[in-house]
């Protein structure tokens, strides 16, 4: 089921709420949102009824108290671990806390997807300092990431997103999985790196709530070699949408750290090719990467350049495909999917790249925002199905050099 279409404004009644009666910084308004919607499905998940009692609790008693008292419980119930929420509730006051419940009480059980993640792009674009969305920290939306999912397929083995946010990538690859009768948590191992401690909780709570569980660690990427040390190298596939465009990067401590930048370091410019040597290097001799990259990715110079032609003359880069404008909440720059394959250089498709113009292929969502529908994406995932397979015949009205646009026509 998928979000209703009046979820928005509902979070933004809890906004206000919150805006009125709470000393919380507007950034801050997340938090108990999401405390209040992970408990809200904790309840559906698990065949508990927490929130009806809550709801019924009469005048005068201690609301907050009863609810960091079911949010404990959920949180044992789920395995999601001790730090995943902050003591927030007893910060409001009954009327406050009351007037939440009951919004988030009428909200359906049977919503499905990345609600989680939604929601926090949703505060994150309403709320955050506008310094984030320069630094690229922008959640990943769920058609871009169902997209990533398709085409890189991991049905199987261990699976690493090193920018990992809300965990949105685990949460469709485990989808797919299931969408193959398959049991996620049998299928697939997930590993994740997040620098910020909030969206790590983020990402461990939205993995309880969906049956998964993970080995998600708090690091930065680009200087912390020993997070996941002992797996790197073996992963069979990543999948991640990374802060790219990033310049202000300590190059200087990963110089001589070749396991991980197999390729050298940029001596200027931003940190978008550290990013694709950690997703290519993180990856075994057969393993797959699917990721989101700025589109100055594949035309930069100077040391990047020499970089970017190490990586093609390893036969690793697999698919290019440019998606157009206003897909995120936060910035409306154009994108490009980029996919890894190690294991190609030992095929037929050794030698080639699929690159697809996807610009011409979107769903206008409202006034500023776009997204693809779930027959869009399944267009663009085949045509790179067949490409593996080297029947572009079977692609309607394709040929050598067509759009997608006339595919799809």
């Amino acid at each position: 089921m998928p979000l209703p279409a009046d979820f928005e404004k509902r979070l933004w009644a809890a906004a206000n709420q919150l805006w009125a009666n709470s000393a919380l910084h507007p950034a801050q308004y997340s938090t108990p949102i999401l405390a209040l919607i992970f408990l809200r499905y904790a309840d559906a998940r698990f065949g508990r009824d927490r929130f009806r009692r809550l709801r019924s609790l009469p005048i005068g008693r201690d609301l907050g108290k009863a609810l960091d008292g079911a949010m404990r419980a959920a949180l044992a119930e789920s395995h999601a671990g001790d730090g995943v929420f902050p003591k927030t509730f007893g910060r409001f006051d009954a009327r406050t806390l009351r007037a939440l419940v009951e919004l988030f009480g009428s909200i359906p059980l049977e919503l499905d997807g990345d609600v989680f993640g939604r929601v926090y792009e949703y505060f994150l674009g309403r709320f955050a300092p506008k310094a984030l969305q320069k630094g690229g920290e922008f959640y990943t939306p769920g058609s871009i990431v169902r997209l990533i999912v398709e085409i890189l397929e991991p049905y199987h083995g261990k699976v690493l997103d090193p920018a990992c946010g809300s965990g949105g990538m685990f949460v469709q690859s485990a989808k797919l999985i299931r969408a193959h009768e398959k049991r996620a948590s049998g299928a697939i191992s997930l590993y994740g790196i997040e620098k910020v401690a909030e969206t790590l909780r983020l990402a461990r709570m939205n993995l309880a709530v969906h049956g998964l569980s993970g080995k998600l660690v708090e690091a930065n990427a680009y200087y912390d070699a020993g997070a996941h040390r002992a797996e790197w190298g073996r992963f069979d596939f990543v999948a991640a949408n990374p802060p790219f465009n990033q310049s202000a990067v300590d190059r200087k401590p990963l110089e001589n750290d070749a396991r991980r930048f197999p390729f050298g370091v940029p001596s200027k410019g931003n940190a978008n090719y550290l990013w694709i040597q950690l997703f290519y290097s993180a990856l075994n001799a057969k393993g797959r990467a699917g990721f989101v990259m700025a589109n100055s990715a594949s035309d930069a110079q100077g040391s990047e350049l020499a970089i970017r032609k190490k990586l093609i003359e390893s036969g690793a880069v697999d698919v290019v495909i440019a998606l157009g404008p206003s897909f995120f909440y936060t910035v409306t720059l154009p994108v490009m999917l980029w996919f890894l394959d190690k294991g190609k250089a030992k095929t037929r498709r050794k030698g080639e790249t699929l690159f697809i113009d996807a610009r011409p292929i979107f769903r206008q969502v409202d006034r500023t925002h776009r997204d693809l529908a779930p027959e869009q994406i399944e267009l663009v995932a085949n045509v790179v199905r067949l490409h593996r397979r080297g029947k572009y015949e079977d692609v309607p009205g394709f040929c050598r050099g067509a759009s997608l646009m006339e595919i799809e026509r």
